[in-house]
């Protein structure tokens, strides 16, 4: 019987404020890892500033083999898999596409706790997302694209105001 070596995403948790030296140290050790920032305006007494910052606190996403599993916990700071029924859950690949894609375009989105209502599952056919499928609702009038992040418990809210969609058939 052959052993599946194929590669998975995976959310770790991490310490407080971390996730950046736990991304650098992750990627030293060769393991793909991936940590979402967005720039915010920070305001202190004497200045304002530019800062990235994770956009899901003390969350990093990697992708690894089986045989990779315990070696995550070699870098410091890293406090365990986000986990559903006692076992690490991985996160599909198109979900993680979709979350990549989403930042890396500079979408507004905000993100929010799993407690979502069902709507419509729609793809998107135009625009950065083109090819994505996420779930639909309406806010105060404007159209918003949930994108779950399923098993971790985060989605990301994306306006789509500038892009269409077609339901799922």
């Amino acid at each position: 019987m052959e052993i599946n070596q194929e590669n998975k995403w995976f959310a770790l948790y991490t310490k407080s404020r971390a996730e950046k030296k736990v991304y650098e140290q992750l990627t030293k050790m060769g393991i793909k890892a991936y940590l979402p920032l967005k720039k915010t305006l920070r305001q202190w007494s004497d200045r304002k500033k530019w800062v990235e910052s994770p956009v899901i606190n003390s969350y990093i996403f990697v992708n690894i083999s089986a045989s990779q599993y315990r070696r995550v916990f070699d870098a410091q700071g890293v406090v365990a898999y986000v986990s559903h029924r006692g076992k690490a859950a991985s996160i599909p690949d198109h979900e993680m596409e979709a979350m990549r894609r989403t930042i890396e375009n500079k979408l507004a989105f905000n993100v929010e706790t799993d407690n979502l209502k069902k709507g419509q599952t729609i793809i998107v056919t135009s625009g950065p997302l083109k090819g994505i499928r996420g779930e639909v609702i309406d806010l105060r009038g404007a159209r918003k694209l949930y994108l779950r992040i399923s098993h971790i418990g985060y989605t990301l809210v994306v306006d789509m105001e500038d892009a269409t969609f077609e339901k799922e058939s």
